[in-house]
């Protein structure tokens, strides 16, 4: 769709379709008007038979949503998919917004997705969080292993409540109980609340939707990753900012206080050569990996000794936060450890992605995942950052890692994806062949033995719908 009307001229922002018991399909999508004003727009696929649902029509009603009193005419945008109220006669939706610094999410209901009700209060609201923008709203299972279709709720059922920070370009999310009679979501935890607790991902990610996979029974999400450099740069190469990999998203039954995110299983179609290297309780010097190609699939798991560590945490650093931690050069005795992606052969360029364990306030081992893009490019005007965040680790558990790594987008999920890092980068010199991957620890006080198995991933297939298996 493209902005052709007076109540989109200005742009066909971000929406979310929902399908409706009888096959039919409607859009709801935010639209930028000719005086800048943030509407809500319907659309119709023009023929449900495409499997493509290439046309779309737009609804003669729109705008269908104008801002409500009190809402900023610019503070009013993009419509999750719908749920069934609890009689199952209508549907709801929720909307982003902000009153003065507080962060809200509007709920509407509505039976026929032209006209609307808006409910009373807030699904949810969080001081000082500013403008919540592609929200989303689902429920994930605490016991089955599959996604939910976004109606479900009930016993064994949470839900989260996600949202996109204006102010920082960030996605948040929480995990709590809906309560569809009085229309509030209530966080598990309000010390991880929205916009103040836990992310999707600590890297370059945001404006993240999910949607239910009816044929495969799972919540697929997709994240937009932008560009970190000039944007004369982005003009010269010819393309800027692209999607994730989409990601499954089930609840982490383990730890009960998050979720997993994983690679969509097809990705692994993608997968070819692969081999398996072991490195055992090595200190200091790194670990060279056969091989040179910057596309592959790595996993890697790090055993450290527990003994080991609950001698030295007495001394460990306190205060660790990888932001703010100089990088992987920086010593410390129980880290850092992990891979090295994309580096040249004189490491004049090189991305470490790694662990960091310190004491934590109780006086146990607290984990760190860390990204360290400090020298992952020698192009000047590119974002250097290091990212990360803490990331639960259960006894007896192995630390361990999977990256995806592209030519210049790394993407890793920590202890099966509690915690997850996109990392956009612009190597100049660790390209194509020339990229290596190595182990290292920088650890002062631990030996570490690692074991990890790296795929050579092909580019993806993009290529025509296989319309001869419908």
């Amino acid at each position: 769709m493209v902005p052709d009307q007076w109540y989109d001229i200005n742009g066909v922002w971000t929406g979310s379709a929902t399908i409706l018991p009888d096959g039919r399909i409607v859009m709801l999508y935010t639209g930028d008007t000719y005086d800048v004003v943030q509407v809500q727009c319907l659309a119709y696929p023009a023929n449900l038979s495409d499997p493509l649902l290439l046309e779309w029509v737009k609804d003669p009603n729109n705008p269908v949503l104008v801002p409500p009193p009190g809402i900023g005419l610019k503070d009013f945008r993009d419509p999750t998919t719908a749920w069934l109220s609890p009689d199952g006669d209508k549907w709801r939706i929720t909307i982003g917004s902000k009153v003065n610094k507080t962060g809200i999410s509007l709920v509407y209901e509505t039976k026929d997705f032209i006209k609307y009700e808006l409910l009373d209060g807030y699904l949810h609201q969080v001081p000082g969080t500013g403008m919540w923008e592609c929200i989303d709203f689902y429920p994930v299972s605490l016991t089955e292993a599959n996604g939910l279709d976004t109606s479900a709720n009930g016993p064994g059922i949470k839900h989260v409540l996600k949202a996109s920070l204006d102010d920082d370009k960030n996605d948040y999310y929480a995990l709590g109980t809906y309560d569809p009679i009085k229309n509030k979501w209530t966080p598990d935890d309000p010390d991880l609340d929205v916009g103040i607790g836990l992310r999707y991902d600590y890297g370059k990610y945001y404006a993240s939707k999910t949607f239910y996979d009816q044929n495969k029974q799972r919540r697929i999400l997709w994240g937009w990753i932008r560009e970190t450099d000039a944007e004369e740069l982005d003009l010269l190469k010819g393309w800027a900012c692209l999607q994730s990999i989409p990601r499954t998203v089930v609840f982490d039954q383990k730890t009960g206080t998050n979720i997993l995110q994983w690679p969509v299983e097809e990705v692994e179609s993608l997968r070819s050569d692969s081999f398996e290297f072991e490195c055992e309780a090595w200190t200091r010097i790194s670990c060279t990996i056969k091989g040179r190609l910057s596309i592959r699939d790595i996993f890697a798991s790090f055993d450290v000794h527990k003994e080991t560590v609950d001698e030295a945490i007495a001394e460990a650093d306190t205060g660790y936060d990888c932001p703010t931690s100089g990088g992987a050069a920086n010593r410390g005795l129980l880290g850092p450890f992990g891979l090295v992606v994309l580096a040249d052969d004189t490491l004049s360029e090189l991305t470490p992605i790694y662990f960091y364990i310190t004491k934590g306030t109780n006086g146990k081992a607290v984990t760190h995942f860390c990204a360290d893009e400090l020298r992952s490019s020698k192009a000047a005007d590119v974002d250097k950052i290091v990212y990360g965040s803490k990331v639960p680790v259960l006894q007896h558990e192995k630390l361990s890692i999977r990256s995806l790594v592209d030519h210049s987008i790394v993407e890793s999920f920590a202890q099966g994806g509690r915690t997850v890092i996109t990392s956009r980068i612009y190597p100049t010199k660790a390209i194509g062949r020339a990229a290596r991957v190595l182990l290292f620890n920088n650890a002062t006080g631990l030996s570490v033995t690692a074991s990890v198995k790296i795929w050579k991933m092909d580019s993806a297939d993009i290529r025509p719908f296989p319309f001869d298996q419908l």
